[in-house]
């Protein structure tokens, strides 16, 4: 047990919080070890899905309080870097998700948990003004009246909840988590990588208002030209499944 462990099979990349006795609390340590994952993920073309999962009952208890110092710059650019990875990421949610770990599974593009979970933001609490990217994601993706419900009044909101205002993408019974995820991680494995992973990148940015429309382009105009696009036309047509090279 220790900081979080990387692992890579096929198109799949995990990363495992590995503090279980700690409810997966997160130590500098273990920032910078994410960080240096997304980092050697982001390194290796052939990687499609990166997901981030936990041991235990809980998902992610966030930051160890008794040594914030400053260390809200280096979760920030943590997180932001999850955000901003290459893959399409998956946040695998067994249990509770507490503090900078709601930002983290907020930073994943899509987020499966079973009906144990629960969620709560204590910064005010705590009287702790949270960072500038943790605001947006919470306000980019769940609205601002839901997130002044989580960071202004605190409230803890259990999976029924989450699902309803859009924390949870999936919600599935805790015996079928595992199983579930292994299904979305196959399915976008299986899809053509040049369409895939610049789409997510466009959607993250139309979210936030800062879409790059020439990079847009770029992109599209690359996909009409690529072999991928050839092999889906022709999967399509002899009613098979594609297979995609990233070329």
């Amino acid at each position: 047990m220790g900081t979080p462990e990387l692992t890579i099979a096929g198109h799949v990349a995990t990363i495992t919080l590995r503090r279980p006795r700690q409810a997966n609390r997160l130590e500098p340590d273990d920032l910078a070890a994410i960080a240096q994952h997304v980092a050697d993920v982001n390194a290796q073309p052939t990687v499609r899905v990166l997901r981030l999962q936990a041991g235990g009952k809980t998902f992610c208890a966030g930051f160890d309080i008794g040594r914030i110092g400053g260390a809200p710059v280096a979760f920030e650019a943590m997180v932001d870097a999850v955000e901003a990875a290459r893959p399409v990421t998956i946040a695998v949610l067994q249990g509770g998700v507490y503090g900078g770990a709601t930002d983290l599974a907020l930073a994943c593009d899509f987020r499966l948990g079973s009906h144990a979970c629960e969620m709560f933001m204590p910064a005010a609490r705590l009287g702790l003004h949270y960072y500038r990217g943790g605001l947006e994601r919470y306000v980019s993706r769940l609205g601002v009246d839901v997130a002044k419900r989580l960071f202004l009044a605190g409230e803890t909101v259990d999976a029924h909840e989450m699902k309803a205002i859009g924390f949870l993408t999936h919600l599935v019974a805790a015996d079928a988590l595992h199983a579930a995820a292994d299904d979305l991680s196959a399915t976008l494995a299986g899809m053509a990588p040049l369409a895939m992973l610049p789409m997510k990148q466009h959607l993250n940015r139309i979210a936030r208002g800062t879409l790059d429309a020439d990079a847009l382009q770029r992109d599209l105009d690359a996909s009409v030209r690529s072999r991928d696009l050839q092999e889906g036309r022709a999967a399509w047509a002899e009613k098979r499944a594609p297979r995609f090279n990233g070329e």
